[in-house]
């Protein structure tokens, strides 16, 4: 039962890319871990039908904090943006009836967007970051012990009216 995170990142992912954990793209946790019984092909079908009425749009990164059970792991948060809250909202009511049952990420609670430093890459307070794709990644590879692997990338499109 694959372990799925969904992000947008900060610079466009291919499916099929792997890294080791240290080496993370930058991007903002649209949806945090959770186990599924779904194809992936199902929860990406159900992200990209969730996310089609949303164009890409842009945030902007607030002041540093420290996140992390210790307090330990550098972020920059994002500013509070009601375009990113309604897709994380969106997005969790969607793949809920999807996640092992007792996962804790669907039960109510603050949403905190922010980007988690990797080393000297980070966000910086004032940047404008813009957001135009979401990427569904495996946690827990079976092909790459010890990193995460980008099992679909969704497009946000332009909608002209």
């Amino acid at each position: 039962m694959p372990r799925i995170v969904v992000v947008i990142p900060l610079e466009p992912l291919r499916s099929g890319t792997r890294f080791a954990v240290r080496e993370w793209p930058l991007h903002v946790t649209v949806v945090p871990p959770f186990s599924t019984h779904a194809s992936v092909d199902d929860v990406a079908r159900l992200i990209a039908e969730t996310s089609s009425a949303v164009a890409p749009f842009e945030v902007t990164a607030g002041h540093g904090a420290l996140f992390g059970r210790r307090h330990d792991i550098p972020v920059t948060l994002v500013e509070d943006d009601d375009r990113l809250t309604h897709l994380h909202d969106v997005l969790l009511g969607a793949l809920a009836p999807l996640a092992s049952s007792g996962d804790r990420v669907f039960q109510p609670g603050p949403y905190r967007p922010h980007v988690t430093a990797k080393g000297e890459r980070r966000a910086t307070e004032g940047d404008v970051l813009r957001l135009s794709q979401i990427a569904l990644v495996d946690m827990a590879p079976r092909s790459s012990p010890g990193g995460r692997e980008v099992l679909a990338t969704i497009e946000l499109t332009e909608h002209r009216g």
